[in-house]
């Protein structure tokens, strides 16, 4: 029987840049959000600050699976179809609850209720994706640890560049959630510049949206030329 993702040292998911354990940090990042968020008090704008961080990375972290690591699971393993298909469909939940939250005020009571139940599907997701996705990724390349370090290089490389906020109607899968996924990106990265950053964080955030428009146009073109 595999073993959970979260039962396992760094070490046996492959080393700290090995996708497993790139993952796994995510989730407990999105862990310590949703806690924060939930803590009895907080002031409206610190639990809201929390929320829009929580988002960020839920969606580029997502946008970076379904591009990387969802396609290379259906590969590798007989019942890819059926397990990603499943962790997708939660993905879809999440945005259009998300969309749903971000168009009510945080004072109104039926904001906390919806975050309150994108919370559970985001929880399950993370259980899914540590308990069964990621084991049997592990499994399928138990003899090429290599190849979850290349596999974890290239999430990260997604995930730096991926868009930030929901997006519903995008394709859930490649290359058209790539496609739409790059100039998307540069939009959400440029609003999210509206919010407070640090000196290196604005930096980061604009080199980040000029690779995404180029590297973006360069796609759509070659895209264009083929066809």
């Amino acid at each position: 029987m595999a073993v959970p993702i979260w039962q396992q040292s760094v070490e046996q998911l492959g080393g700290q840049a090995s996708v497993l354990a790139r993952q796994r940090r995510d989730h407990i990042e999105l862990d310590r959000l949703m806690l924060l968020y939930e803590w009895p008090g907080l002031p409206v704008p610190t639990r809201q600050r929390a929320l829009r961080e929580l988002f960020q990375l839920t969606f580029s972290h997502a946008f970076a699976e379904e591009t990387v690591l969802w396609p290379a699971l259906r590969r590798l393993a007989a019942d890819g179809e059926e397990l990603t298909s499943q962790v997708e469909a939660e993905h879809q939940q999440i945005n259009d609850l998300a969309v749903e939250i971000q168009s009510t005020d945080p004072q109104d009571p039926r904001h906390d209720e919806l975050v309150a139940t994108a919370f559970v599907l985001i929880r399950q997701d993370i259980r899914d994706e540590e308990d069964v996705l990621l084991p049997r990724l592990q499994e399928a390349l138990e003899r090429d640890p290599a190849r979850l370090r290349r596999l974890g290089s290239a999430w990260e490389t997604v995930r730096r560049t991926a868009p930030t906020r929901p997006h519903p109607a995008v394709s859930r899968r490649p290359p058209d959630n790539a496609l739409a996924g790059l100039p998307l990106s540069a939009f959400d990265r440029l609003r999210d510049l509206s919010a407070p950053l640090s000196s290196h964080g604005r930096w980061t955030a604009a080199a980040l949206i000029a690779a995404a428009l180029a590297v973006g146009l360069t796609a759509i073109a070659a895209r264009r030329h083929r066809r």
